[in-house]
């Protein structure tokens, strides 16, 4: 029995050694640290970058396809590492903090002239306008769809994706469906600087006032992670 209990405070003290040697880099990153880094010169500067640079992309599509501008929606949120897990490791467990941004932008076109609005978006491809991923050499079958008459037995498929971006509209052919129409923007609009910022440009605009204005909408929707420190092991 007594050599039972020597084994057990054994263990106990083992296990207090532990837990008392745990670094803090092996803890969940306290929230007043997270708001330092976010705050940060580096992460500013990186966050006013990548912004610039996503914002650049939404003004290609609008100066160089036949896209109409009609709101911008963009988020940003900085999250601090979580504490090391004990049986497994994910990404969060590794970094101190990780801040991203998303932005959205919602564009209307004449559903009339889904050929042609398609086809302006292709050819500024082709052009190698900086920003716009999609081309006529990897997308052009989509313009040979909506060319065809409507075969209900090829469904229509509203969206295409790049290595940045994705883009996807209204349906065309399959307008009766409304819940496959882009909706509004979800989720709150949370500000909290440094942490977290949304932006609404303009405030009052909404995805079914421009539906309404020009038949139908567009959603291209860019992101990136601007700023990333590990923790140190």
């Amino acid at each position: 029995m007594k050599r039972v209990k020597q084994v057990e405070t054994a263990a106990l003290l083992l296990l207090a050694l532990a837990v008392s040697a745990c670094s803090a880099e092996d803890r969940e990153v306290p929230e007043k640290t997270v708001r330092k880094l976010a705050g940060s010169p580096e992460a500013v500067d990186a966050r006013q970058d990548s912004e610039a640079g996503l914002r650049d992309v939404v003004q290609a599509y609008a100066e160089h396809t036949p896209l109409k501008l009609g709101l911008v929606v963009v988020r940003d949120d900085c999250r601090g590492g979580t504490a090391k897990g004990w049986l497994e490791t994910r990404d969060s467990d590794l970094y101190k903090i990780s801040c991203g941004l998303n932005v959205t932008a919602y564009f209307g076109a004449d559903p009339k002239n889904i050929v042609p609005v398609l086809d302006g978006i292709l050819t500024a491809g082709d052009r190698n306008v900086p920003g716009i991923e999609f081309n006529h050499a990897v997308d052009g079958a989509l313009i040979d769809y909506y060319r065809k008459p409507y075969d209900k037995r090829n469904p229509e498929v509203p969206s295409r994706d790049a290595v940045s971006q994705s883009l996807k509209w209204d349906p065309v052919r399959d307008r009766q469906w409304k819940p496959n129409f882009i909706s509004e923007p979800t989720g709150p609009c949370e500000n909290a600087p440094p942490v977290k910022r949304c932006l609404r440009e303009p405030s009052s605009a909404t995805v079914a006032a421009i539906r309404k204005q020009y038949g139908m909408v567009f959603q291209l929707d860019l992101g990136a992670t601007y700023f990333k420190l590990m923790k140190k092991h």
